[in-house]
């Protein structure tokens, strides 16, 4: 037994001794202090021997593998200062050097913009509402004077979960939400996701609006004029040019889009607003009548408008994107030319 011990000790010790690699000594521990290797194998038959020799054989063997366990740690530290040795070689630091350029992240144009709308309306006194995205079609349609056989339901192209729950397409439900819930006064923006079946260069099937509407005694047409000017201002240019056009919405009455004047030509007329001069940024009009009373509002005593606009319509007006999908498609080429803007 003594005599096995000694055999083992020298050829274990002579192969941890000549592994280059890790995998050199992971083959040595597996040969000996596996659960089949050779040292394993002879503690595990030290009952087999007589009781006169068993206590010294025991006491050898487990130093035998205290020993080859230590020998086996030393080596292992000694191949990983040979590699780092190695990895050196040849290598210096020239610390004059400038460091290696990071490349940092930045917020989606998306979010600046969503940003930027939100913080213009809270300066001007606007609080932040919030409404489900999966809707019933009683508040998404039909208190928005969007009746059952209304043509304009055709043109939100809905997407409908069952024949009354539907995922909202515009912001607008969450003004009828708020008004049943609380009296006037009210000065509320609800920016959040909505969905249409839309899919092109100028349309996607999510997309983000924000709604806005005030209510009050004696609000004007001209209130919100003055409002809708102020924020345009605010979001592109101190001296842009606005323009009210008569429009129909079933929610409002009288009803306006706001256009702006194109910020490539000036007004001129060139490709991208089509000859025409100006581009449309959202609709608008007074609230009407038959909303107020439907939550239970005196439609003689108070009074109010409402606005909705498309977030990508804004970003695509704002950096000159003529594709609405690139905001969706994470092409980090088209990212980074946004960055600091």
């Amino acid at each position: 037994m003594l005599e096995e011990l000694a055999q083992i000790r020298d050829e274990a010790l002579s192969a941890i001794a000549g592994a280059q690699h890790f995998s050199d000594l992971e083959k040595v521990r597996i040969q000996y202090l596996g659960r089949k290797g050779s040292l394993t194998s002879l503690l595990r038959g030290l009952g087999t021997l007589p009781m006169d020799i068993r206590p010294e054989a025991g006491r050898q063997a487990n130093l035998l593998k205290l020993e080859l366990e230590e020998g086996i740690r030393k080596r292992n530290e000694e191949i990983k200062a040979q590699e780092r040795e190695e990895l050196g070689k040849g290598r210096r630091i020239d610390i004059s050097l400038p460091g290696w350029p990071l490349s940092l992240g930045s917020l989606h144009p998306l979010t600046l913009v969503f940003r930027e709308i939100i913080e213009v309306f809270s300066h001007l006194g606007f609080e932040i509402a919030e409404g489900p995205e999966v809707e019933l079609d009683y508040y998404n349609f039909e208190a928005l004077n969007l009746h059952k056989d209304h043509p304009a339901r055709d043109m939100q192209d809905t997407f409908y979960i069952s024949d009354e729950v539907l995922l909202r397409t515009h912001t607008s439900p969450v003004q009828i939400r708020i008004m049943e819930n609380h009296q006037p006064p009210l000065r509320i923006i609800a920016p959040g996701r909505v969905y249409r079946r839309d899919d092109d260069i100028s349309h996607t099937p999510m997309f983000h609006q924000v709604e806005g509407f005030l209510v009050d005694e004696g609000v004007s047409f001209a209130d919100l004029k003055g409002i809708l000017e102020i924020f345009v201002r605010q979001v592109f240019d101190k001296e842009a040019k606005v323009r009210f056009r008569p429009s129909y919405f079933p929610f409002t009455e009288p009803s306006a889009e706001v256009d702006i004047a194109c910020m490539i030509c000036k007004g001129s007329g060139c490709r991208s607003c089509s000859q025409k001069g100006w581009l449309e940024i959202l609709g608008s009009g007074m609230i009407h009548p038959a909303l107020l009373e439907r939550v239970g509002y005196d439609s003689e005593r108070w009074t109010g408008y409402a606005f909705g606009m498309g977030v990508e319509r804004m970003a695509m007006l704002k950096y000159g994107i003529d594709d609405i999908r690139l905001f969706f498609e994470n092409d980090l080429r088209f990212l980074r030319q946004l960055q600091g803007i």
